[in-house]
């Protein structure tokens, strides 16, 4: 099979007949084999009922018995999907499948692993864009991976990349990531067509705000420390202990220098230098302990040692 197509849906039951239809247009007009497959988030409304009556040789979808989230949809659509190039796109017509045909031929002809959409001129609220903006500048530092649109839907993928990937929580945002943790270094971009919402509501919150920096955090430790936690908590912990004896130090050699003049020494424990450097050491003493159990419990896992492997011969 060329391409399957892998479709989240929550709540979009007037979008999915005109979705289904346009995929399909494209797909057949390009001469692709292909498969459509809608994954129902748990929808309140009658989404699932509209995907079992598209439902043909083409068109699938499953259902959730509660939402667990985009990302568990994604993680699903990927374990279920069979063709070459794996294509995502949100289910609220704002996608345009139009970008199919290019998406793919940037993956079988130009050798990308992942080519993430980039929506240029967005048709979304003000903040959307500006906390958009922002996720995407923090995703740049962190990663190294030069996207400008780490959260676009529209993306498409190897059919290996989304076998060797677990996409869970609400690390949907950062899958170009989780690729460069898997050794898809090959990650591309292309401009797409973004369009206003035609039917429904936006299902972006501010919790989204709160939850896609925390997100941020886990898939950077786990991408750079996750087999080396020591690495980053053992640093940390061994500065932190270091500036706080050398302030301490400080302090003694202070009373000394007192001592040997003959004047009046005051107490170490009366200056506020003293509590700093007692709390530093300790606080870096703890980060290491972190960083030690957490080696301990890393050594004591069952996928310690498993490997992504490319080829063999």
């Amino acid at each position: 099979m060329d391409i399957s197509v892998v479709v989240p849906v929550y709540n979009e039951e007037e979008s999915l007949p005109e979705l289904s239809q346009w995929i399909s247009g494209v797909c057949t007009a390009a001469g692709y084999s292909y498969e459509i497959i809608f994954i129902d988030d748990g929808s309140s409304d009658s989404s699932w009922q509209v995907i079992k009556e598209l439902s043909d040789k083409n068109t699938r979808g499953l259902s959730f018995r509660r939402n667990y989230g985009k990302a568990a949809a994604l993680h699903t659509g990927f374990s279920e999907a069979q063709g070459d190039v794996v294509i995502t796109m949100d289910g609220d017509l704002q996608d345009s499948p139009d970008e199919i045909p290019e998406l793919c031929r940037m993956i079988k002809e130009e050798g990308y692993d992942l080519v993430s959409g980039w929506k240029k001129q967005r048709h979304d609220p003000f903040i959307k864009r500006t906390t958009s903006k922002l996720y995407n500048f923090t995703a740049r530092l962190a990663s190294g991976i030069k996207l400008h649109d780490f959260n676009c839907g529209l993306k498409a993928y190897k059919k290996e990349v989304t076998k060797s990937i677990e996409v869970f929580g609400e690390m949907h945002r950062y899958i170009p990531m989780l690729a460069k943790q898997a050794g898809f270094t090959r990650v591309g971009e292309k401009v797409v067509q973004h369009r206003a919402r035609k039917y429904g509501v936006t299902k972006y919150g501010l919790d989204r705000f709160i939850k896609g920096y925390l997100d941020l955090l886990t898939i950077t430790f786990i991408t750079r420390f996750s087999k080396r936690p020591m690495h980053l908590f053992g640093a940390m912990g061994s500065l932190l202990f270091l500036a706080g004896f050398a302030l301490a130090l400080y302090l003694g050699i202070r009373k000394l220098h007192y001592v040997n003049a003959g004047l009046s020494a005051p107490l170490v424990t009366d200056s506020p230098y003293f509590f700093i450097a007692l709390t530093v050491m300790i606080m870096g003493t703890f980060f290491f302990l972190t960083g030690f159990l957490a080696e301990m419990v890393n050594r004591s896992s069952s996928n310690r040692n498993e490997y992504d492997i490319k080829e063999k011969t």
